[in-house]
């Protein structure tokens, strides 16, 4: 494919499948502290096998509530929670996620004195920080994952490698073109199509996930059912 192809699949990419979980759910990490804090919890809340439609209802809950950092939620009883959770429709793991709420909480009360943005201050480099996060209480190298992704650029340490499923989606459309490491090119191709990488690797991700049952027998390329079909 010539470059002009590949930024038109991009852009095409995340107008299908959207970009950032935290836009979709109202949520601007670029904005400020409070802002992540808000992201924090969102993605403490994607520790369970759930959908995004359905975490994105319980997020909305617990902020309808005033429920906006992790660490309120210690001066909520427990009842309390799994009544918000059961509210947003996370009934399967409303009971073992207002117990993970409830310990998490105390955790950065005690530990970060209550705020997320402590653990960037502490922790500047990736690996010390994708350390600090998989240790949190219900908290584990997935979580960790989508919630540093979306942190590129916000704070010092976020630098993960580009996701796996971002990975193989952008082999099934052919948009890895030479040698340079897969994140670096992925952000080339953003910027040069106009996206911010993080939406670019967002699309991506959502791509490989809704997709991954047919991508072996799909063309792939310019030609995925996936993108044309909407899927």
């Amino acid at each position: 494919m010539h470059a002009r192809q590949r930024m038109a699949l991009a852009r095409k990419v995340v107008d299908v499948f959207g970009g950032r979980v935290s836009c979709t759910l109202g949520i601007d990490v670029d904005g400020g502290d409070d802002e992540v804090e808000r992201w924090f919890l969102a993605a403490t809340l994607f520790g369970a096998r759930i959908s995004a439609r359905i975490v994105g209802q319980a997020f909305h809950e617990l902020d309808r509530a005033g429920l906006v950092r992790v660490d309120q939620a210690r001066h909520l009883l427990w009842a309390d929670l799994v009544r918000l959770l059961d509210q947003g429709g996370y009934v399967r793991y409303d009971f073992r996620t207002a117990t993970r709420l409830l310990d998490l909480s105390e955790r950065v009360h005690e530990r970060y004195g209550g705020r997320v943005s402590a653990i960037a201050r502490e922790a500047d480099t990736y690996p010390a920080l994708h350390a600090a996060l998989d240790a949190l209480p219900g908290w584990g190298p997935v979580t960790a994952g989508i919630f540093l992704r979306e942190l590129r650029g916000v704070w010092d340490g976020a630098d993960p490698p580009l996701d796996e499923h971002a990975l193989a989606a952008a082999h099934h459309l052919r948009l890895l073109t030479d040698t340079d490491p897969p994140l670096t090119q992925i952000t080339g191709l953003a910027h040069a199509a106009g996206l911010d990488p993080r939406d670019l690797e967002g699309g991506l991700v959502q791509l490989a996930l809704r997709h991954a049952a047919h991508m072996g027998g799909c063309p792939g390329g310019p030609a995925c059912a996936a993108i044309n079909q909407g899927q």
